[in-house]
């Protein structure tokens, strides 16, 4: 008898007991973990996974249940749990449950959305819900979006795109606080070297910008951020918007991190000028609670998407389209591609905007009740006020080895992940809040970990 299927009739009955042993896995690797990584920092780690994974391909199975236990238990243990308070690190979202859920219908089902044959339905909730999720944070009435994995791709779309709207070579602008995938992409696409300019206060400054596009030849891309990946700055989008206009440059806003801030109405005065954009990463698996991946490259008018428009037969031949069977080929430069869109879908629709709002207002509120303990903590400095909700601090009297050793003794002995950024020309741990269940006490434990006594880099 073959293994079972996940799909078809049989399949839910198949998937029920698996699923029991997945997260009673899940337990046993969290209870084995004890923290928001494990300890003994990457040889340990790698000791635990080779020990647990033995023969990859054995002569002989063990079996679904056994393999499962295993494998997700040891996933578990060696896992860098985002869930956890004190797992702080990176735009590294803990998802709903609900979210997840519903991944597990996508990868059940099997669809593809490379051809309507392959994911009717899919296909279709994907055309809703880009569409109803772009026109509602561009505030426009024809705006379209594409799914994509996540910021990095939703970035290189854009510039692929500048590129193909023009006959003469597009030159990218950003700012130094711009994103790694954007100068990347120009490599990539053969465009020309982009120019970096300089952001000493962390976001783009508009009259920079406009000396700058005074003097560099055209056509011009202008990428501006709302959320920054070190610090979650936003830059002044509708002043450079305005300066876009100016000098006739197209505008792409890079808000990975920050774009759902404009469905809460207490944070979306801090995205104003979003409107402008010619194109607009947005990444739901940031500030959105989703499983990776689920990003989006959303734009007010979906003829700027007809440079993706390709023709393969055997998935969108001529003739089908013509009778009515939607072309979903330019959808994506990827081929095959899962229903990533089920999972949001099912959020928008579990959570609604309120359920949704109220998660971004309260990760946001977390956010600033750390800075006000750290404020009000005479062993540490905050560097800033959180944009959004990343907060950057150090202990006071610290150099920046120090910083660096402490972050590390952390990681290694699983007590807490925090990240690293340099700003004004120092080090400083980066507290990332994503989590909207960390409670004031969970902070006020982060601290007290953190509060060493002088001089000391060890937990």
């Amino acid at each position: 008898m073959p293994a079972p299927l996940a799909g078809g009739p049989a399949g839910p009955a198949a998937l029920r007991p698996l699923l029991d042993t997945v997260l009673t896995a899940l337990e046993d690797g969290a209870r084995l973990r004890r923290g928001p990584l494990p300890a003994g920092g990457p040889d340990a780690v790698a000791h635990r996974v080779r020990d647990a994974l033995g023969d990859v391909l054995p002569d002989h199975g063990t079996g679904d249940h056994e393999a499962l236990t295993t494998l997700v238990r040891a996933l578990a243990e060696g896992a860098a749990d985002p869930a956890h308070p004190h797992c702080l690190a990176h735009l590294h979202c803990p998802p709903l449950a609900v979210a997840t859920a519903a991944d597990l219908a996508a990868s059940a089902l099997n669809p593809s959305l490379d051809s309507w044959d392959q994911a009717p339905a899919a296909s279709e909730i994907e055309a809703l819900v880009t569409r109803a999720l772009a026109r509602d944070i561009l505030r426009t009435p024809t705006a379209d979006a594409l799914v994509t994995t996540g910021g990095t791709e939703a970035n290189q779309l854009a510039l692929l795109l500048a590129r193909e709207r023009h006959p003469a070579p597009v030159q990218l602008v950003h700012g130094a606080n711009a994103h790694h995938s954007l100068p990347r992409a120009t490599w990539l696409l053969g465009m020309p070297r982009p120019h970096a300019l300089p952001t000493p206060r962390g976001t783009l400054d508009p009259h920079t910008l406009d000396r700058a596009l005074t003097q560099l030849p055209g056509p011009h891309l202008v990428a501006a951020t709302a959320g920054t990946t070190d610090a979650g700055l936003i830059d002044p989008l509708d002043d450079i918007a305005a300066v876009c206009a100016r000098h006739h440059a197209e505008l792409h806003v890079d808000a990975a991190y920050g774009g759902l801030l404009a469905l809460s109405p207490t944070h979306r005065h801090r995205l104003t000028g979003l409107e402008h954009a010619t194109t607009l990463t947005l990444d739901l698996h940031k500030l959105g609670w989703q499983p990776v991946a689920a990003g989006l490259l959303a734009v007010p008018d979906p003829a700027l998407l007809t440079p993706l428009t390709y023709q393969a037969d055997y998935l969108n031949a001529d003739d089908d389209t013509e009778a009515g069977l939607p072309d979903l080929l330019g959808r994506s430069l990827r081929t095959t591609r899962r229903p990533d869109i089920l999972k949001i879908a099912t959020t928008l629709r579990a959570l609604g905007r309120d359920g949704l709002t109220d998660l971004i207002d309260r990760t946001c509120a977390t956010a600033h009740r750390l800075a006000a303990l750290l404020e009000a903590h005479p062993r540490f400095e905050l560097h800033a006020p959180p944009t959004i909700s990343t907060v950057l601090f150090r202990p006071v009297g610290a150099t920046d080895d120090d910083l660096a050793a402490l972050r590390r003794s952390l990681l290694h002995h699983g007590r807490a992940v925090l990240g690293r950024a340099t700003a004004d020309g120092r080090l400083w741990l980066k507290a990332t809040l994503l989590n909207p269940h960390t409670t004031e006490g969970d902070l006020a434990n982060l601290l007290t970990l953190l509060d060493l006594p002088e001089g000391s880099t060890h937990p």
